[in-house]
């Protein structure tokens, strides 16, 4: 199939033959749908955090701080704001003035970036107007990464998104010594910008007990995926092999060189200005780790006796005792008979569920985001446990599956807290929890020819899939993503009144 030059190509890559193959042909069979088996919602699957469990998985957080914890923030930021600025690259490019356009021009003064704008522009002329904000001869806002761009407003100065979180991870991830790690996914045109703007931050946040560490990656090219023609077919352009980006879910090979007792995970563009922050994020970040702290004690307990004892030592009430834990705290529903198992196929069974990286999970009521939500999905061994699914893993077309769907009540926001070590204080192998059938095939055109494309599992979705998995409600107002320039002008980033 592949000629000596083509294998040289993926070589270069760091592609093996093998990948690839296996890449063509799960385009040739078709990936299937989850089973899905209903809706999580508050109290069947998803907890909601009473007053004094807030307070006290938070307090439980900042006691392990005292005593030495290493948390870091992880936060996926590579790829430019294009899609952001959609409606304006149409307007410019045919001139017909839309309805965000519009509500972009009509509320200039409303944006953090709204002063520069309007000093950079000498006329009110609009395609002028824009083409200054997204064009490289302007501010260029269209190429640059979300992360670089002016979010919020203070008084007379004002932040990126960037620069929020690094404010938001002294409030929950400064540790006894003062360090505040941090990590960035970054692409490598975009590295240096983001270090250059990390030098002056470092500067301004530079107090005697106050420690930036803030690290970045990109998203490896061996994580790239072939793209195929309809038929299959290997895609070729310039008589090369194409390869395309294989999406967020590539980033499970950056978040598995991570080594840190927690990491939190956020997406570049949910960040809030402060008063917002202490008033909804910090304590509720606090408490998923205090939580996820409280649950891994157990699931310590556990691995010990499972790891280093022969399944005949085993007594049956910690058998016992797991089998309830799995159930009651990590929410995962178990064959029927599992308590009637003999020990020798019960206690394999169990390490499964035993020898996982954690996660604990924000979700925030849906109230019309795009984007993926928590379920109850079926797994090959029989069991049923909780996943983030996408609509498109959902089979529409059957009416029983779509019902389950419009039952939803919560949407994933990217709200994580995740412990990737074991007992021992060795860190999992994230590549072997990731379940290859939740990839996602998608159309598209290169240079006006159909192909398809393969993105891996999500990062949150199938990438985590046999992860021990908790779902917690968060507040909303915990939630503030920018999908288009216009969300800039919602409360949530606005100053304060």
């Amino acid at each position: 199939m592949f000629t000596t030059q083509e294998k040289q190509q993926l070589e270069q890559r760091n592609l093996t033959l093998e990948e690839v193959k296996s890449q063509i042909e799960i385009f040739k069979e078709g990936l299937p749908f989850m089973a899905v088996e209903n809706a999580a919602t508050v109290g069947n699957g998803i907890l909601q955090l009473s007053k004094a469990q807030l307070s006290g998985y938070a307090d439980r957080y900042d006691k392990e701080i005292d005593n030495g914890l290493k948390p870091i923030k992880f936060i996926p930021a590579s790829g430019a704001a294009t899609r952001m600025f959609k409606a304006l690259f149409e307007f410019v490019e045919s001139g017909e003035v839309n309805k965000d356009v519009e509500q972009l021009l009509a509320n200039i003064d409303h944006f953090a970036f709204g002063q520069e704008l309007k000093k950079a522009v000498k006329t009110e002329d609009a395609i002028e107007v824009v083409k200054q904000l997204i064009e490289k001869e302007g501010m260029n806002y269209g190429q640059l990464p979300k992360g670089l761009l002016t979010f919020h407003k203070y008084n007379d100065k004002t932040r990126t998104p960037f620069e929020e979180h690094m404010v938001e991870g002294m409030n929950y991830c400064k540790q006894s010594n003062g360090d505040v790690d941090l990590h960035f996914t970054v692409s490598p045109d975009h590295q240096p910008l983001f270090e250059q703007l990390l030098e002056k931050l470092k500067a301004q946040y530079g107090e005697d007990d106050l420690n930036f560490n803030v690290s970045f990656s990109i998203q490896e090219s061996s994580t790239d995926t072939i793209a195929v023609t309809p038929e299959n077919e290997p895609f070729k352009k310039d008589g090369k092999l194409l390869f395309r980006p294989g999406g967020h879910g590539a980033l499970i090979e950056n978040l598995n060189k991570i080594h840190a007792d927690l990491i939190f995970i956020k997406n570049i563009d949910n960040v809030v200005p402060d008063y917002r922050k202490e008033k909804f994020t910090t304590e509720y970040k606090k408490a998923l780790a205090g939580l996820l702290l409280t649950i891994q004690k157990d699931l310590y307990r556990f691995q010990e006796i499972i790891n280093q004892r022969h399944y005949s030592a085993i007594k049956s009430s910690e058998l016992a005792e797991m089998v309830n834990f799995i159930q009651d705290k990590l929410k995962v529903k178990l064959p029927n008979d599992v308590y009637y198992w003999e020990k020798n196929e019960l206690v394999p069974f169990l390490k499964m569920y035993i020898n996982r990286p954690i996660r604990v999970c924000g979700m925030v009521r849906n109230e019309g985001e795009p984007g993926g939500g928590p379920y109850w999905v079926k797994q090959p061994d029989g069991s049923i446990g909780l996943q983030i699914v996408e609509a498109s893993q959902i089979n529409l077309g059957d009416e029983a599956q779509k019902a389950l769907m419009q039952e939803a009540t919560h949407f994933n926001p990217v709200d994580l807290v995740c412990a990737t070590r074991n007992y021992q204080n060795k860190k999992f192998d994230l590549n072997r929890f990731i379940d290859p059938k939740t990839a996602f095939i998608s159309e598209k055109t290169q240079n006006g020819k159909p192909l398809k494309a393969l993105e891996r599992p999500g990062l949150w979705n199938g990438a985590m899939a046999f992860w021990s998995t908790i779902f917690v409600e968060v507040p909303q107002e915990t939630f503030a993503p920018v999908k288009t320039v216009n969300d800039l002008l919602r409360p949530e980033h606005q100053p304060a009144k």
